[in-house]
């Protein structure tokens, strides 16, 4: 058995913990470029080159008419002018030739065909002289044989290949991918297509993982789960680590009781790190076994898939002789502050868009097993870890996970949620490809205050005026005051109390809620649903400190709904499409009228108006009245 280090959970910054990862690799030789072998020209897309290519002929390897005309020896054609032109005859001082035919013995010019005039069958008559090679592609024009074609550790393009062809070549020396193996382990995993029962998960990560290194260059193998059991770990690992260039073992890295990962590097190999300050990621094992760099990283999605980007990205280019690509970066103003721990560099996913002359970033969701977060984030923001956080309002540089030009044609919403909005994004990319629509969801007041900023195209409000009964326009007024404000209304809604299936407190009032101690689910201050359950709270002359869970707050109506099925909650308030999504019985409370708060500025951007046209389809409006509890008679309309 090897010698080998044991080091748990020793927290060391992400520079040190690479640092040691490719300085171990590095002093055993394990970070060359992969051998190569000869591949057919066709088949060699995306491939990386393991050695020089040079032409093995010249192209065009003859002397061939670039354009259609009539050839001739350029000397035939001296003298020629407007008032002394000179007569050639077929057959004897010039050819007729079409682009690409080679060029008859002892011609080295080409007339086009435009510039001749034809006397009879036999003969031609120029006005003009012409120059040795016009009009003619010499032999070797493009390339001559010998030449360059391709660098050693070129990925190959498909310019690259009609180059080799071209050429002459129909072999290519490649570098063999890197192998590498991808282990997910748990007992509580099933795999996808399978119902999973309750302290089961649907193994997704591997799926996640192997797509990544694919997407790299790597061949990527993935194992059958491993269980929770010592033994087993250590057997996986050293058959993957025999048979692969890369072991990535996905969970148990951490220090649980269950956590075999690195006790099981360290039985058979050799460990590095155990731990690594970042979040997410922070319980991430990097060592090595038989030669084979091992990867233990954490089973939260958002952290296996950062920490894959970190350490086996890197890993897979540099055994293809590739320099590990960079993001493009772009400066952004952050919408809402973000707070963070002194002592871990922090990776914040964002969702971006163009509002007016900035380039505006609000947080996706910070949580490591926040999958579509991943989804949904446009870009990174990475937080150093002597820093407590970003300011609202700091500008900032961001890591962009798309294109920038799908940053550029995103419309930005920020503000209450509602299903119809996920609906609207949906067709909107439907009917326009190149535009997308961006939801964050912070409330109807922080919708509004977002706009006040200059943060958003449009906010997703439904505020109840107490004294009125009237929707958003009070709120406008009052909290913008200054701004021409276009009140679109998306639908009216049913919004109610959640209960589970069968209602097996007996609830049908909020009233209810508060006698049967029944534990309630709220929204977030600002909302606009937070804001008519205290309106009701207030008619009723309930105290809110009554109601148990009062202060536990949700950020959209489906999170709600999802915990009163899972039975965080006994109750919760929101709309009829979210109870019916899960199969939770509905007691109505309210209909309320949701708007589209869409500044003056912005309404007539092209983008807003193909958002405003998908809106007012009746596509979309059928589609929003099938999920129920949505009345779109008004659908469109401007409210103000």
């Amino acid at each position: 058995m090897k010698a080998r280090r044991n080091v748990y959970l020793k927290n060391i910054s992400l520079r040190e913990a690479g640092g040691r990862l490719f300085d171990a690799l590095n002093e055993k030789g394990l970070l060359k470029p992969l051998e190569g072998d000869a591949m057919a020209v066709e088949d060699s897309l995306g491939r990386v080159t393991s050695a020089a290519v040079f032409a093995s002929s010249s192209s065009p390897h003859y002397h061939c008419a670039a354009m259609d005309g009539y050839s001739l020896h350029f000397s035939s054609s001296v003298g020629a002018s407007d008032k002394e032109p000179v007569r050639l005859t077929l057959g004897e001082d010039t050819e007729m030739v079409n682009t690409g035919d080679a060029m008859p013995d002892g011609h080295n010019a080409v007339i086009m065909v435009e510039d001749v005039d034809q006397v009879s069958a036999g003969m031609i008559e120029i006005t003009a002289a012409v120059t040795p090679w016009q009009h003619v592609r010499t032999v070797g024009e493009d390339i001559v044989a010998t030449e360059l074609i391709l660098p050693e550790n070129q990925r190959i393009r498909p310019v690259d290949i009609a180059a080799m062809l071209a050429s002459g070549l129909t072999s290519v020396p490649v570098r063999r991918q890197p192998h590498i193996a991808i282990i997910p382990t748990g007992s509580e995993l099933v795999q996808p297509g399978n119902v999973a029962g309750r302290g089961q998960i649907i193994e997704f990560n591997s799926r996640l993982l192997s797509s990544m290194a694919s997407g790299w260059g790597a061949i990527a193998k993935r194992h059958e789960v491993v269980p929770d059991d010592f033994g087993a770990v250590v057997a996986a690992l050293s058959s993957a680590a025999v048979e692969s260039d890369i072991v990535v073992i996905n969970a148990g890295s951490s220090a649980g009781s269950e956590d075999y990962t690195v006790h099981a590097i360290a039985e058979i190999g050799e460990v590095l790190v155990h731990g690594v300050r970042i979040k997410p990621g922070k319980p991430v094992v990097l060592g090595i076994i038989d030669d084979t760099p091992v990867l233990g990283i954490p089973g939260y999605p958002v952290s296996a898939a950062l920490t894959m980007d970190l350490f086996a990205k890197p890993l897979i280019y540099s055994l293809q002789g590739l320099p590990t690509p960079t993001r493009h970066r772009s400066r952004v103003h952050i919408s809402r502050k973000i707070t963070s721990s002194i002592g871990s560099e922090e990776f914040i996913r964002v969702k971006a868009g163009r509002v007016g002359e900035k380039l505006i970033a609000a947080p996706v969701g910070r949580g490591a097993g926040a999958l579509m977060s991943l989804v949904r984030a446009d870009g990174l923001l990475r937080i150093p870890e002597d820093s407590e956080g970003v300011r609202d309002g700091s500008e900032v540089e961001i890591e962009l996970l798309k294109d920038l030009a799908d940053v550029e044609n995103t419309i930005v919403a920020i503000g209450s949620h509602d299903i119809a909005l996920d609906l609207l994004a949906s067709d909107l990319r439907r009917q326009h490809p190149e535009l997308m629509l961006s939801s964050t969801h912070v409330g109807s007041l922080g919708g509004l205050m977002a706009l006040k900023r200059g943060e958003a195209h449009l906010a997703g409000t439904h505020l109840m005026d107490e004294e009125t009964g009237e929707y958003n326009l009070s709120f406008i007024n009052r909290y913008l005051p200054d701004a021409k404000i276009r009140l679109i209304n998306l639908a009216y809604r049913e919004q109610g109390i959640m209960v589970r299936s069968g209602n097996p407190l007996g609830i049908n009032s909020i009233e209810d809620i508060i006698a049967r101690d029944a534990v309630f689910i709220n929204r977030q201050k600002g909302s606009g649903t937070r804001i008519l359950l205290d309106f009701k709270l207030k008619q009723k002359h309930i105290e809110p400190a009554t109601m148990q869970g009062y202060e536990r707050e949700e950020y959209s109506h489906m999170a709600v709904a999802a915990a009163v099925l899972d039975g965080a909650a006994d109750a919760g308030l929101g709309i009829l499409a979210a109870a019916r999504a899960l199969g939770l019985e509905f007691i109505p409370v309210a209909t309320e009228r949701y708007d589209l708060a869409i500044p003056g500025e912005f309404y007539r951007m092209p983008q807003i108006q193909a958002l405003l046209e998908v809106m007012s389809g009746e596509g979309f409006r059928e589609k929003l009245l099938s999920l129920g509890g949505y009345d779109t008679s008004r659908t469109g309309t401007l409210m103000n």
